[in-house]
């Protein structure tokens, strides 16, 4: 029987890579004979580069402003294809931000703009942005100063970077910014929040405080009005599927550039040849590290099962570090292997 093990990472605690060899362990400890192919994939959040990365590809290393306004080493990927994958949470992750200093009012997205700029300045013409995994609700607009674009308040002086200070935006002005027309950029999200929602839904997980969730909220209808009339793709940008991403990130780069939204799961599948793969395969086994109703909705496991109805319905089970009904009807078999919280050594838990 050929099987083919194409998990998630299970986020904080192993890596797509790291979850797709421990299952794999697993299937051969008990079924030696069988053909086992790993295939790690995601979201667009952590780890989509690793995911994505081939031995051919070079990585680019770039020191940007970090969530926290600090300085950080960045990496992006540059692939052989002429493509960039940038993962905007190596600039503004959560995992960059302290707990106890976990607040959108403060975090910034400068460094994601940075990290764009090195990438075109590479040679990349053609960028795929993942969204996941940021500390920040700015709406983008950090990113947009690290690209160059001057943004304003109604003095003409500087808008300073965190949340707390985008309801001061009153223009944005093209300043230093190069024109990057000629560079197609995707957006890929997990999730189809809307800007109007972003502070709502991701705000909480990012530190605020019901009252900071409510000065974003109104923050960020302010900022679209500015987006709107300012910047070239403007107009709607804010109503689009995913614009709430990331706190708004996508949005700004999409208003700025004319990026465009797209599933990161079904674009990273497309890239590492997922349906090619489930096509040669009579099991497939997936993973992530919390399976809920949530996973059906933008993220690998849904879109895996996408693919597997498309090849004929291949049976598909999952291995999850917490399974949480209900469980997705799709699944032939599902298993928790750490329904408590991980252990000392998660991928033996796994593997088990």
């Amino acid at each position: 029987m050929r099987v083919l093990v194409a998990p998630d990472g299970f986020k904080g605690t192993l890596s797509a890579h790291q979850a797709a060899t421990a299952i794999a362990t697993g299937w051969r400890r008990v079924r030696p004979d069988d053909t086992v192919d790993l295939l790690p994939l995601a979201d667009g959040g952590d780890g989509l580069c690793a995911v994505v990365a081939g031995p051919q590809d070079r990585w680019l290393e770039v020191e940007v402003v970090g969530p926290l306004a600090r300085p950080v080493t960045a990496r992006a990927l540059l692939r052989r294809d002429g493509v960039a994958v940038v993962e905007s949470a190596e600039a503004c992750g959560l995992h960059l931000v302290p707990e106890e200093q976990r607040t959108p009012m403060v975090t910034t997205t400068f460094g994601v703009g940075q990290l764009l700029q090195a990438v075109v300045d590479a040679g990349a013409r053609h960028v795929l942005l993942g969204l996941g995994g940021s500390a920040t609700v700015d709406a983008g607009l950090g990113a947009l100063t690290g690209l160059g674009y001057r943004l304003r308040e109604a003095d003409g002086s500087g808008l300073k970077i965190g949340g707390a200070a985008i309801h001061r935006l009153a223009r944005i002005e093209p300043g230093w910014a190069p024109d990057l027309g000629h560079i197609e950029v995707e957006l890929l999200a997990d999730v189809e929040t809307r800007l109007a929602d972003a502070a709502t839904v991701f705000g909480p997980q990012k530190g605020a405080s019901p009252q900071e969730v409510a000065q974003l909220t109104a923050a960020l209808a302010h900022v679209a009005a500015v987006v709107e009339r300012d910047l070239p793709h403007g107009r709607g940008a804010h109503e689009l599927a995913g614009s709430g991403a990331a706190g708004g990130l996508g949005y700004a780069v999409a208003a700025a550039l004319g990026a465009r939204f797209v599933p990161g799961a079904q674009r990273v599948s497309a890239l590492v040849g997922l349906p090619e793969a489930v096509a040669g395969a009579d099991l497939v086994i997936t993973g992530e590290g919390r399976l809920d109703a949530t996973s059906l909705q933008g993220k690998v496991v849904g879109s895996l099962l996408d693919r597997t109805a498309a090849a004929g319905d291949v049976p598909t089970a999952a291995v999850a570090g917490r399974v949480d009904e209900p469980v997705p009807s799709q699944l032939v078999a599902v298993e928790a292997a750490s329904p408590q919280g991980p252990g000392a050594d998660p991928a033996a838990e796994v593997a088990a």
